[in-house]
């Protein structure tokens, strides 16, 4: 029996902005569907490249705008009505601009090893090796006989 070549899928990016100093840019998020602190990112519009949209939306939620952001793997996951959800990881340390919050969240620096002291967004403590481990290139969550499980390929 021949899959069906097509499916609906939602592309999305994620960019983990950091200094020389130990520092990260963090988002606390307002969405009452994925609360907490993580990245900033968004969703890729028809027809936008990848790339062009983490800037885009680095900037529309931080203020900041990046250069150069370095794809380092991707999350994956399926929404209850089997649509396949793909967010795309990015990281950079070149940037400017002058930080503002917006709609999606207070976005502030911290230390990075003061994450674990916040309320952290579902799954963003295993996304952390994607960005932080050349060994990780995925965080693949599915449903495997009767359990969610999340595993980092």
């Amino acid at each position: 029996m021949r899959m069906a070549q097509r499916e609906t899928v939602v592309l999305t990016n994620m960019c983990m902005i950091y200094d020389h100093e130990g520092n990260v840019l963090v988002q606390d998020r307002l969405d009452p569907n994925w609360p907490g602190v993580t990245f900033p990112g968004g969703h890729v519009e028809p027809g936008e490249s990848f790339t062009g949209a983490v800037i885009r939306e680095v900037r529309e939620e931080t203020g900041l705008t990046i250069e150069a952001p370095q794809l380092c793997g991707l999350k994956q996951f399926w929404e209850d009505d089997g649509t396949r959800y793909i967010v795309f990881l990015y990281k950079t340390d070149r940037f400017s601009g002058e930080l503002r919050s917006s709609q999606e969240g207070k976005v502030f620096w911290i230390k990075r090893d003061g994450l674990p002291n916040y309320q952290l967004a579902v799954s963003f403590a295993e996304m952390l090796r994607v960005f932080e481990d050349d060994g990780v290139g995925e965080l693949y969550s599915h449903w495997e006989d009767g359990a969610y499980l999340r595993e980092l390929l």
